[in-house]
C-alpha cells in the first residue's frame, strides 16, 4: 500500500493503463477460443440424419462476405471512406490476394487430403501446422525465439496430439479390431499432402501478419481488400464445383446463420491479433480451443471427456507460462 501510495499521477494512469490493455486483450482472446472451440459442436447440431444439409462451399462464401461487410462498415463508421475516393494503386491492394488464394487451397488440401488418410490421422497430423508456422514465423519475420518458447511450442504440439489421440476410438465396441483392418492408416501420398497442408497453413498466416503490420492503413480497409479477395476466390471456387448437388443456401437453418455469424467476427478478431500482436498467439488461441471444443462436446452433445483430458489443459497452461513468462 505504501508503495502505490507514494506513486504519482502519472505512474498510477501508466498502470491503469495497462490492466485495461490486459483486460480487452483477455476479453478479445477468450471470445475467441469460445468461437473457435464452438465451431465443430454447433456443426454437429446442424447435421440431419448423419449429414450436414447445406453446402459447406457456400458457407464459406457467407463467411468471408459477412466479414466483407463489417469491414465496410466499420471503415464508414470510423470515417475512412476518404481511402476510397480514388482508385487503389495496384501495388498497394495486389498483397492481400495472396492470403485469400492460400486459404482456398488450403480447404481444398483438407478434401483431397481424405482420399489418402482416415480422419483420424488427419486430426492428429494437423498439429504439426504449429510447427511449420512457428517455423515460418522466425525464420519469415526475423523473430528470434528463445529455447523456453521452442520447448513452449513443443508442448503446444504435444497438448493437440495427446488431445487428438486421447479421442480416438481405435477399436470395435468389443475390443477387436474392425474386420476391415485398423481405422488408422496414411499413404506415402496423404503424407505428403500433411506437410504441404502444414506449410501452406503457417505461410497464409505469417504472410498475413506481414502485410497487416507493413502498411500503415487503418485495419477496417485492410479487411476490406483482405475480404473481397476472399468473397472472389471462394465464390469462383464455389460456382464452379460440382462435388454438391445443393443449391447455393439450400439447408440453411439458424445454427448456420450463427455458425457464420460467429466465425466472421472470429475472423476480423484474428486480423487484430496479426496486427497487433502475432501469430504465435493465433497458435495458442486454436489450442486452447480444443478444450473448449471437448467442454462444449460434453455439454451440449452428451459426448464423454476421456480420462486423460487434464493432460492437455496441463501442458498449454505450461507453454502458455513458458512462452509469455
Amino acid at each position: 500500500m505504501i508503495g502505490v501510495q507514494n506513486m504519482g499521477p502519472s505512474s498510477r494512469k501508466s498502470i491503469k493503463r495497462k490492466w485495461v490493455k490486459r483486460v480487452k486483450w483477455g476479453i478479445l482472446l477468450g471470445l475467441m477460443v469460445l468461437i473457435y472451440g464452438s465451431h465443430a459442436p454447433l456443426i454437429t447440431l446442424t447435421k440431419v440424419d448423419g449429414q450436414i444439409p447445406f453446402n459447406a462451399s457456400s458457407c464459406v462464401v457467407m463467411i468471408e462476405f459477412t466479414k466483407l461487410l463489417i469491414s465496410l462498415l466499420s471503415l464508414i463508421l470510423t470515417g475512412g471512406t476518404s481511402a476510397l475516393s480514388a482508385p487503389p494503386r495496384l501495388l498497394l491492394v495486389a498483397p492481400y490476394a495472396v492470403p485469400a488464394v492460400l486459404y482456398a487451397l488450403n480447404n481444398n488440401l483438407v478434401v483431397l487430403m481424405q482420399a489418402y488418410m482416415d480422419p483420424s490421422s488427419y486430426q492428429i497430423l494437423s498439429n504439426l501446422k504449429i510447427a511449420s508456422t512457428a517455423l515460418l514465423y522466425s525464420f519469415c519475420l526475423g523473430k528470434r525465439l528463445q529455447p523456453a518458447q521452442w520447448l513452449a511450442l513443443g508442448f503446444l504440439v504435444a497438448a493437440g496430439v495427446c488431445h487428438s489421440y486421447s479421442s480416438l476410438d481405435i477399436e470395435d465396441p468389443e475390443g477387436t479390431e474392425a474386420e476391415e483392418g485398423p481405422r488408422l492408416h496414411i499413404t506415402a501420398w496423404g503424407l505428403f499432402l500433411v506437410v504441404v497442408y502444414c506449410c501452406v497453413s503457417g505461410l497464409a498466416a505469417v504472410y498475413t501478419e506481414r502485410v497487416l503490420k507493413s502498411q500503415k492503413l487503418p485495419l477496417s480497409l485492410q479487411n476490406l481488400y483482405l475480404y473481397i479477395f476472399g468473397v472472389a476466390i471462394n465464390g469462383l471456387s464455389s460456382f464452379s464445383s460440382v462435388a454438391s448437388d445443393k443449391s447455393f443456401l439450400e439447408g440453411y437453418s439458424g445454427v448456420v446463420w450463427v455458425i457464420i455469424a460467429g466465425q466472421a467476427v472470429n475472423g476480423l478478431l484474428m486480423s487484430v491479433v496479426l496486427k497487433h500482436s502475432s501469430g504465435i498467439t493465433r497458435l495458442f488461441v486454436i489450442s486452447s480451443s480444443m478444450l473448449v471444443n471437448a467442454l462444449l462436446s460434453w455439454v451440449i452433445l452428451g459426448l464423454q471427456l476421456t480420462p486423460s483430458f487434464p493432460v492437455p489443459v496441463i501442458m498449454i497452461g505450461l507453454a502458455a507460462y513458458l512462452y509469455y513468462r
